[in-house]
């Protein structure tokens, strides 16, 4: 018997041997199988929408994806309450607000204060206060106005201009912070 048969019989031995066991691990190493990604990555959030008073939670993301059911159950909680219009809100906002909670260390509850506004809400906003933009991105379901109470608005404000994952605005005397996901700045 040459000493190849002898090798290649030890090898199918061992690795029959680890199927049997149900390895998961690769039966060959190298460079190939190092960077397979393996996500178990689960997302949750807690939503209070303070004008309607309707509360949502639920695993937005598992196994490589969003979980729809609960996405719509978001959107729907973040729907322009004045003219009980829902839009589909960028998946980049609950990211944003789940690193937020992520690097506060918390798991609290979310207070949204504004999320989808249709173009007539915006409009009429806009002609009260001179704080709302025209073009406003919670037009195109971009932004959300938030607060989670017992955590320190600069606080949270802090935390998600250090993540730099797009606008931050911070409005103290009105108790929210505003998030989007156009790109990075602060006021």
């Amino acid at each position: 018997m040459s000493l190849v048969c002898s090798q290649r019989r030890q090898f199918f031995k061992k690795a029959s041997g680890m199927i049997a066991l149900g390895a998961t691990v690769p039966l060959f190493s190298g460079k190939a199988y190092a960077s397979l990604p393996v996500t178990n990555e689960v997302k949750r959030l807690s939503l209070y929408n303070r004008h309607t008073g309707e509360r949502v939670q639920g695993i937005f993301y598992a196994n490589g994806s969003y979980q729809s059911d609960v996405m719509t159950a978001f959107n729907h909680n973040l729907r322009d309450h004045r003219q009980d219009e829902s839009a589909r809100m960028d998946p980049k906002l609950f990211e944003f607000l789940h690193k937020i909670q992520e690097y506060l260390a918390t798991d609290k509850e979310i207070h949204i204060i504004s999320g989808y506004r249709s173009p007539k809400t915006n409009a009429m906003l806009a002609k009260r206060s001179g704080g709302v933009a025209k073009k406003s991105f919670h037009m195109k379901g971009k932004a959300i106005d938030f607060a989670i109470p017992g955590i320190e608005l600069s606080r949270v404000r802090d935390a998600a201009k250090a993540l730099k994952l797009g606008g931050v605005g911070y409005y103290p005397g009105s108790g929210f912070v505003h998030i989007d996901t156009a790109w990075v700045r602060s006021w």
